[in-house]
């Protein structure tokens, strides 16, 4: 079985290497921090409930050393820093883009061979960052924000159909925010029955309205971003390619005029497979979904000149 490595032991790190050494998913899980103490001891209270739970998957915690990610076959970034009050878009990017270049350079000095999946918001952007300024190759660079976007617009499908969370059906791509993520409502369905004939289109725009304003809602509720669908995303994407299950995932992978858009990382339908993003699949848009990309695309373009403004890439 497969070693991943886990690029901070916050929330949304630390859940995500639960999932994947609970759920068996791996041989081995290492969980990096930079704050003395914290993925030791996330490490060891994972490893103590071996006996009630029943896995035997071997989690590692340390301290900025990178020599124990070595040889790790997926490495899922999730450090940086949230924005907070008062804080430029310049400044956040600023800040998480030194972090995930840094990790990236450090990662790959170990694991050569690995496939990156980025966590760290503005994910897109960091996404882009990751794979120009390590120059690997795009199928090796993966954005995990359109899985939990998908993830939410599904849990609100559900919430307003009273229906089976395991047959709905739905997407959303483009930007990974609360105004450029763009939910599929034409193509969502339940089993096989589009959802626009179980709801009124007010109530499948309120889904929509919903699904996009989740992040902030789960913000405001909990006081801080949210944490167990992020890290269950990261992992999923990584259970895909270790175990090359190929699955269809809404990912932030680099279009090369795919959906009209060349040089930027931006949330479309991928494979998900061993050898990372193996392929992009094409959707059908109609001429409204079509200019929603078009904006998004540009919106997340917008963000990526930031890089450039501050000398980061």
């Amino acid at each position: 079985m497969a070693k991943v490595t886990v690029i901070g032991a916050g929330n949304v790190g630390a859940t995500c290497a639960n999932i994947l050494a609970f759920n068996r998913v791996v041989s081995e899980v290492v969980m990096l921090d930079v704050v003395e103490g914290i993925a030791e001891g996330k490490a060891i209270d994972m490893l103590q409930t071996t006996q009630t739970i029943g896995f035997e998957t071997k989690i590692t915690g340390v301290t900025n050393d990178y020599s124990k990610t070595a040889d790790s076959e997926v490495i899922i970034i999730t450090s940086g820093i949230p924005r907070r009050p008062g804080m430029t878009r310049e400044e956040l990017i600023g800040t998480n883009a030194k972090v995930v270049r840094g990790v990236v350079d450090n990662c790959l000095f170990y694991s050569p061979s690995a496939i990156f999946v980025i966590v760290t918001n503005p994910m897109d952007t960091m996404t882009y960052l990751a794979l120009k300024a390590s120059g690997l190759p795009k199928n090796r660079v993966i954005g995990m924000g359109g899985l939990l976007d998908s993830s939410r617009f599904k849990y609100h499908l559900c919430k307003a159909l009273d229906a089976n969370t395991r047959q709905i059906d739905g997407i959303v791509i483009g930007g990974h925010g609360d105004t450029t993520m763009i939910p599929l409502k034409r193509l969502a369905k339940f089993n096989c029955i589009p959802v626009s004939e179980l709801l009124s289109p007010e109530a499948l725009d309120k889904v929509v309205a919903d699904t996009m304003t989740s992040g902030a809602t789960l913000t405001r509720l909990l006081g801080t971003s949210a944490w167990y669908a992020p890290g269950a995303a990261a992992a999923y994407v990584a259970q895909s390619i270790v175990g090359n299950y190929k699955r269809l995932i809404a990912s932030s992978v680099y279009l090369e005029g795919e959906f009209g858009q060349e040089d930027i990382c931006i949330g479309v339908p991928a494979i998900v497979g061993m050898y990372g993003a193996e392929k992009i699949l094409p959707l059908e848009l109609n001429d409204e979904e079509k200019d929603q990309f078009a904006r998004s695309s540009d919106a997340v373009r917008s963000t990526n000149q930031v890089l450039k403004e501050i000398n980061v890439l």
